[in-house]
């Protein structure tokens, strides 16, 4: 049976016969609201193996996922999450991060939004986007790891286009939307393996050095670049 919303609690339908115009039908399965009010894994993981970040807080859902591995199995020994969100995106992410620990890198590519939904007991089609944040977060943490350590089979040439879509994934906390939306990029480039990205902001901002940061661990492990050059207009 459903769950609802009655007069401040959760309960579900055969709990108690309700009168008509008493309940509003709640669109999420009990495990979804276990996952959301206690949800596993929470928190940041210090110096991780591999990070990945998706969405945007301007948006209304942003989460990140940070993951341990250990370097001779390849396996997830530690998984964890940040979210600014909806239940969707909460519970997705707690499930997400439980289905990816004792796993291969390998394994974990292969957990799609459809396995973490089944494992929800379901999801609202509405909230389908907020909870995929979760599965890209997932999968953004280990491309961020395979780059780092040499393992990326497919190596693409990094061109402007690749760099501008690395970019989308650095916020401007100005606005809490990316630095490619909000146009805080005037020019990038990249020639013999150095990148260089023009910043409109002021070098003495407050959110210069964290932007900087960012945009530097975004670029620079990338397979053929070798030096990320970060610079600002005043």
């Amino acid at each position: 049976m459903g769950t609802y919303y009655v007069k401040g609690n959760y309960r579900t339908a055969e709990s108690r016969e309700l009168k008509k115009g008493e309940i509003m039908k709640f669109p999420y399965s009990q495990k979804v609201l276990e996952h959301f009010r206690n949800p596993h894994n929470v928190g940041k993981i210090e110096n991780p193996d591999g990070k990945g970040l998706e969405g945007s807080p301007a948006c209304g859902d942003m989460v990140a996922v940070y993951i341990k591995v250990n370097p001779d199995t390849k396996v997830i020994e530690d998984a964890k999450f940040e979210s600014y969100g909806c239940a969707s995106n909460i519970a997705t992410a707690s499930i997400i991060t439980d289905l990816a620990r004792g796993k291969t890198l390998d394994e974990a590519k292969k957990i799609t939004w459809k396995q973490a939904s089944e494992e929800l007991g379901g999801l609202p089609p509405i909230k389908a986007h907020c909870s995929v944040l979760a599965v890209e977060g997932l999968r953004a943490a280990i491309t961020d790891y395979e780059e780092k350590h040499g393992l990326v089979t497919e190596k693409e040439p990094t061109t402007e286009e690749v760099i501008r879509k690395r970019l989308k994934h650095v916020m401007n906390p100005l606005t809490g939307l990316d630095i490619i939306r909000t146009n805080l990029i005037l020019k990038t480039t990249i020639e013999d393996g150095i990148v260089r990205v023009v910043v409109d902001l002021p070098a003495n901002h407050q959110f210069a050095p964290a932007i900087k940061e960012d945009i530097m661990e975004k670029l620079g492990s990338l397979w053929d670049v070798e030096r990320v050059d970060v610079v600002f207009t005043a």
